[in-house]
C-alpha cells in the first residue's frame, strides 16, 4: 500500500502547528494526545521542526530541521532530547510501528 516515508506526525516552532496525518485519525485519542505533547514540547524546548515518519519497512524515524538562519535552535540538544524520547516512549513507538505494519503494510501478527 505505501512505498516511501510516510508522516505520522510533526511540529513547527516557526509557525507554532501541530500536524497529524489524517491517515492516523484512527489512533486513539490518548495516544494522538501523546504524539501532540512529545513533538510540541520538542518544538518548544528545541525550536525548529519535527516530523515523525515511517520507513518502508515499519521503523519509526525522528526527523529535525531547522532554517538556515536560526540560531536558537540546539543541534546537540536535539539528539540528547530524541534519544530520551526514545527511551521514554519506548511502548508508544514500538506499538505506533506495530499498528502500522499490520494495518498499513498488512503483515501478519
Amino acid at each position: 500500500m505505501y512505498q516511501d516515508k510516510i508522516t505520522l506526525c510533526g511540529s513547527n516552532s516557526y509557525q507554532k502547528k501541530y500536524y497529524l496525518n489524517e491517515d492516523f485519525k484512527g489512533l486513539p485519542d490518548q495516544v494522538k494526545d501523546e504524539l501532540k505533547i512529545a513533538c510540541v514540547l520538542y518544538t518548544e524546548e528545541i525550536g525548529g521542526i519535527l516530523t515523525v515518519e515511517f520507513d518502508e519497512e515499519g521503523h519509526l524515524s525522528f526527523v529535525t530541521r531547522a532554517e538556515e538562519n536560526d540560531f536558537f535552535y540546539d543541534e546537540i540538544g536535539s539528539v540528547l532530547k530524541i534519544k530520551q524520547m526514545r527511551q521514554e516512549k519506548r511502548d508508544l513507538w514500538e506499538s505506533l510501528e506495530l499498528y502500522y505494519r499490520v494495518f498499513f503494510l498488512g503483515e501478519e501478527v
